[in-house]
């Protein structure tokens, strides 16, 4: 195999409610690549407070895997006391800041959290209407805090209508061709909200992956295994991977290989994609 770099943009995102601490503490130990602490929808509005001052007491030390927060509604006033009591905390890697519909919202929010010493923590938006997907790339190249950008599915879904989930393809693929235009890492998926339906999870993540996302959000450890064996390559992509590879190694320009397949730049660089991906196995 080749010595590419090891690949590592995340796989999974496990959702864990603020308000249980001992769920998030089993969330820490699930294998998660990334840990998001709720302090919006997963928790009432009559525990809010309690949410982020145990979210606040998680993040006084720094934790053993990657700990973002989402944060309550950026036009409500409870996002600026979650900003305030969090964001410069040694345990954070990360702000999850949900329903953005403009660039606005991304600048105030880094210039808010950004401590004289040093720049914002590193911001993540959740497009969830059909104005944060309309503004998707302008979202995506606000601030250089802006770190990466993801679809709230069920919102979303809520506000444009939609029955079937095709319909929400057109706006999966702007959010993926916003990100890479932005030079953002790909995209994660929404959630697979029927924790039980591990076959559904599995055909989401296969459709996900053709789409160009990269990993998936998480509500329960069970999906996390599902979602790491879609996107992790196959054995048999690996294989093609380090065949391309070779056979760039050994001549210059396009080519076709031996079976019959050309190959040029765009395909030996997907191949070194795949590769750093396999090096995570």
């Amino acid at each position: 195999m080749t010595t590419s770099p090891v690949n590592t943009t995340p796989l999974t995102w496990l959702y864990a409610p603020g308000d249980r601490p001992h769920v998030v503490a089993k969330a820490l130990a699930s294998g998660a690549d990334v840990i998001v602490v709720d302090l919006e929808d997963a928790v009432a509005p009559d525990r809010k407070e309690y949410a982020r001052t145990a979210t606040a007491e998680l993040l006084t030390e720094p934790q053993p895997v990657p700990v973002h927060v989402r944060v309550n509604a950026l036009d409500g006033p409870l996002a600026a006391q979650d900003l305030a009591a969090l964001g410069a905390l040694p345990g954070l890697s990360g702000l999850r800041l949900p329903k953005v519909t403009s660039a606005a919202q991304v600048i105030g929010i880094a210039e808010a959290t950004a401590p004289a010493e040093g720049g914002a923590p590193p911001l993540h938006a959740l497009l969830e209407s059909a104005l944060g997907i309309e503004h998707a790339h302008a979202i995506a190249t606000a601030h250089p805090a802006l770190r990466g950008i993801a679809l709230g599915e069920a919102d979303l879904r809520a506000d444009l209508g939609v029955r079937e989930d095709a319909g929400l393809d057109w706006c999966r693929s702007r959010v993926v061709v916003a990100a890479r235009a932005a030079a953002l890492p790909p995209p994660p998926q929404s959630v697979h909200l029927d924790v039980r339906d591990l076959a559904g999870l599995a055909a989401s993540c296969a459709h996900g992956r053709a789409l160009g996302f990269l990993g998936r959000a998480a509500i329960h450890p069970r999906q996390l295994p599902v979602i790491e064996r879609a996107y992790l390559p196959t054995e048999r992509e690996i294989e093609e991977a380090e065949t391309i590879v070779k056979a760039a190694m050994t001549e210059q320009g396009a080519q076709a290989l031996p079976d019959g397949r050309f190959i040029d730049a765009a395909v030996v660089t997907a191949a070194h994609c795949t590769l750093s991906l396999a090096r995570r196995r």
